[in-house]
């Protein structure tokens, strides 16, 4: 069975509660890797600068304590799998997870994912692809 390493374990841990949960049970059944949690000043307006995120400090979920966005990605055969078709794959198995803990009352909240921004399970208008990205949604 899968587990994370410290180094996920200590990222995870900087997150929501919800997030946590989440990904304590999908690491039971697949293995992956957690890349961000939290983002201080420095690395988000770095993130911002590289065009791996739309925002500017401090304006990320991953900006506030504890964080309300997290990046994971699977991790197939000793590496990170950063392909977009792999990225679909294991989004689409986190939100089934996710829907699963929310219906049971595990989690307080939905889950959104960074392959469908606007949560209307099209693909296809996501101009922002962050596959890695899952962030709670707050009503």
């Amino acid at each position: 069975m899968p587990s994370f390493s410290k180094t996920s374990l200590d990222r995870l841990n900087t997150c929501h509660q919800d997030l946590i949960t989440l990904f304590t049970e999908v690491i039971k059944y697949y293995d992956c890797t957690v890349v961000c949690g939290h983002r201080g000043e420095a690395d988000q307006n770095k993130a911002f600068a590289e065009g791996k995120s739309t925002k500017k400090w401090p304006n990320s979920n991953h900006n506030v304590k504890p964080s309300e966005a997290v990046d994971v990605s699977p991790y197939e055969k000793g590496g990170i799998d950063w392909s977009w078709e792999q990225g679909l794959f294991f989004a689409g198995f986190v939100l089934g997870i996710s829907e699963r803990l929310y219906a049971d009352g595990k989690i307080k909240h939905k889950i959104r994912s960074g392959v469908d921004w606007n949560d209307d399970r099209n693909i296809h208008d996501t101009k922002f692809k962050d596959a890695p990205h899952f962030e709670i949604i707050k009503k």
